[in-house]
Parts: structure tokens; C-alpha cells; sequence
């Protein structure tokens, strides 16, 4: 059976695996632990649910753990999560001081694994303060934001830093999310495993017998946006965007998603959208479980074009599986997005529900320009955002961040490996 790097080689080439393992190779042996605060639902669970098996197999020991907590602590970190995206967001000294304890609480059962490890990765708000409490750490720290926090709300923002000023450094999907701290910072973009269940190749059969599951008509053009309920999302500008078109030509759209365990709000969104769409028979709200990931697929392989007009976007990894799949994205001109939807080259970035009617209509019209835009999208990710870049990335910080200070870094493996 091949290993894991074996099965990456046969997408990516085995001169980017041999890579892999040169980073690797100082790091063997090495504890590194990833700390956020769910393992299912959202692009963060996904990143880490291969990236700790690949750094493992590559002789690291790595691990991944979750912090948990009771309802005000999420409903907290949802707001300081809609705060760093630009929303002016009220938190209690209760739901903060329930914010400082909660991650005591987890700090306490996670103690021992904190200050063993050589490295620990914090990824975004939820699980920042937990440095605060390790006074006899080990190893370095670093925070990991996932979010858009171009131009947050700034009480919320300065009360955040508190807690992150003192990390050993920072990692940042784009530039322009950057917030000033007196510690290095990072550019890595987020990425998608092209061997997980929602990326790989599908048998038509497979494809044909979801849309008949789901009373997807074949016949009629497929619009679809995949996300969670979300009003950053803005699932409602879709519907609106979808009845723009449907006045011109004959139309389905899909909104498929679900909720992730930390984000309190998405039934809430979800019956606003149940409600705005009424009983539009060409209108499909699929909600599905976290564990959805062969039906995401199918449904992303059967579309026509994808959508996702985000209004705030930390990155947008629902827009890279459609792109990998060959498949035009019309995508919000917001964060993420950004870097991987090239106007006219691979989709088009919008600003309102009237501009991305009018993109749809254009690719349409036009199926020779949607298929070569579906040809530029797929090698655009294969070049860019898989998760073997990513994870090369990583290696490449650590090995800074830990021999930095060396004139020279040894990274040729020995002759027998």
C-alpha cells in the first residue's frame, strides 16, 4: 500500500515530495501541536485533518487538540470573530471574562502537552490566551489567523493583541490582513487536499444519482455556492443574484452547507434563507453534515459555475475546490478571493448581486470561454494552493523560526533515505 507522500507524488511530481522530506528532515522527532477549537465544520479542521498525518510521516511528531466550551463562549468568540471582520461588535466583561476563564479551564487539561511541545500552532481567536497561562513553555508559539481582519473593529481588536503580542510570531493568509506586531509575520495561504473525499474524482453515475437524490434537474443549468450559513457569506445576495438571472434564461441554484460546532448563529441564517428563497421549486438549500465531503464533491463536479460572494472572506477554500474541479467561480472581490479568482482568466470577482447576475448570464452565453476558464482554474490550483505547498511552507517557517540564527542550515538528507 503507498504511503501518504506516495499518493501526493502521482498529483504533485516526486521532485516536490523529495522537497517535503529535505524540509523535514532537521525537524524529525520534533513535537509540534495545533490547537483550534473544533475538529469538523470550516476550511481550519480541514487544513489540519491531513496536514498532522503528512508532517507525522515525515518522522514529526505532530498532533492536533481542541479547545472546548459552553454556549457563552462561543456565542463570545462569534462576535470577536464578526468584530475582526469589520462588524462594530458589543462584547460583555461577562462573555469576555467567560472568554479568559474558558481557556484556563483548557489550558489546565492541556498543560503537560503545551510545554512539552517544541512548536504549538494557535490557530485564530478562540484558543489565543492560552499562552498567557504557560509561564514554563518550551518551545515556540505561534498564532495562526484564518480570518479577514483587514480592517477590524478596533476595541476588539486591541483587546485580541493582548494576548497574541507575545508569541514568537504570526501566520497570515495575505498581506493586506496584517496587523502590526512586534514579532515576525507570515504569508501562508490556506490550500486543499486533492486526495480527500471532496476533491477527488468521482464516477458519473456517482454525480447523476446525487442530483436525482436532491430533484437537481441535469438538464437545466447548476448554480451552487457551498459555505456555511454565514451572513458574511451573504447567502441572501445569492438568491437575489439567481433571480436576476432566472429572468433571462432558465436557471437552478444550490446552496449547500452546514454549520461548524463553534458558530452559534448558522441556524438562525439558515431559516432567514429558507424564508427569502419561499417554495421556489429551482431553488435547492441543502443542508448537510459536517462529514459531507463526497456529497460536496459530486454536487461542485455537476455545476455549472460555482459561487461564492462572500462579503468578508478569510480565504474561501469552497472557491479552490470548484476552481480544481474545473469549474468558472463567480466570487465576491473580498480577502481571499482575491488571490485565487483572476478576472477573465479562471472566474470574475463581483461587488453585488446586479454584477454577478450579469457574469453568469455572460458564461452562459459563452460555454467555450466557461470551458477554458475551467482548464486555466484546475492548473491554477495545481499550482498554487494544494496542500502540499502548503505544507512545505510550514516546514520552511519552522526551520527559520528554530535555526535561523545558524550561518548555515544543513537540509541534504543522508544517501540511504
Amino acid at each position: 500500500m503507498e504511503s501518504l507522500l506516495e499518493q501526493y507524488a502521482h498529483v504533485v511530481g516526486n521532485d516536490v515530495i523529495d522537497h517535503l522530506r529535505q524540509l523535514a528532515y532537521p525537524l524529525k522527532g520534533m513535537k509540534i501541536l495545533h490547537i483550534n477549537s473544533t475538529k469538523e465544520g470550516g476550511g481550519v479542521a480541514e487544513i489540519l485533518n491531513r496536514l498532522v498525518p503528512l508532517k507525522k510521516e515525515l518522522g514529526i511528531d505532530a498532533q492536533w487538540e481542541i479547545i472546548t466550551g459552553n454556549r457563552d463562549f462561543y456565542q463570545c468568540t462569534k462576535k470577536m470573530h464578526n468584530a475582526l471582520q469589520g462588524n462594530q461588535e458589543s462584547i460583555s466583561d461577562y462573555l469576555l471574562k467567560t472568554y479568559e476563564e474558558t481557556n484556563h479551564e483548557n489550558y489546565e487539561r492541556l498543560a503537560s502537552r503545551l510545554k512539552e511541545a517544541d512548536l504549538v500552532f494557535i490557530h485564530d481567536p478562540q484558543p489565543a490566551p492560552l499562552l498567557r497561562f504557560c509561564n514554563d513553555k518550551k518551545g515556540k508559539w505561534i498564532w495562526r489567523c484564518h480570518i479577514d481582519v483587514s480592517h477590524p473593529y478596533r476595541p476588539v481588536w486591541k483587546y485580541i493583541r493582548e494576548f497574541i503580542k507575545d508569541y514568537n510570531a504570526s501566520i497570515w493568509s495575505l498581506s493586506t490582513f496584517v496587523q502590526p506586531l512586534n514579532h515576525p509575520l507570515y504569508l501562508i495561504p490556506p490550500s486543499i487536499d486533492p486526495l480527500s473525499e471532496k476533491n477527488i474524482d468521482l464516477p458519473e453515475k456517482e454525480i447523476s444519482d446525487f442530483l436525482q437524490t436532491w430533484n437537481i434537474k441535469k438538464d437545466i443549468p447548476i448554480i451552487t455556492q457551498v459555505s456555511r450559513f454565514d451572513r458574511f457569506k451573504d447567502p441572501i445576495g445569492v438568491i437575489q443574484c439567481y433571480r436576476l438571472v432566472k429572468n433571462y434564461v432558465p436557471v437552478q441554484l444550490v446552496l449547500a452547507g452546514g454549520g461548524a460546532s463553534d458558530d452559534p448563529e448558522g441556524q438562525q441564517v439558515l431559516d432567514e434563507v429558507r424564508a427569502f428563497a419561499g417554495d421556489d421549486p429551482d431553488i435547492h438549500i441543502l443542508e448537510l453534515p459536517p462529514d459531507a465531503h463526497r456529497t460536496i464533491n459530486a454536487l461542485q463536479r455537476a455545476s455549472d459555475i460555482i459561487i461564492q460572494k462572500s462579503i468578508k472572506e478569510g480565504f474561501g477554500l469552497t472557491v479552490t475546490e470548484g476552481l480544481w474541479k474545473g469549474k468558472p467561480v463567480i466570487g465576491g472581490d473580498t480577502g481571499g478571493i482575491r488571490l485565487q479568482v483572476m478576472n477573465h482568466h479562471c472566474g470574475f470577482r463581483v461587488n453585488s448581486p446586479e454584477g454577478a447576475a450579469l457574469r453568469i448570464r455572460y458564461l452562459l452565453r459563452h460555454p467555450d470561454i466557461m470551458e477554458a476558464m475551467g482548464k486555466n482554474a484546475h492548473t491554477f490550483v495545481l499550482e498554487n494552493f494544494l496542500i502540499t505547498r502548503h505544507l512545505r511552507e510550514y516546514l520552511t517557517l519552522i526551520v527559520a523560526l528554530l535555526y535561523g540564527s545558524e550561518e548555515t542550515i544543513e537540509l541534504t538528507l543522508p544517501v540511504h533515505e
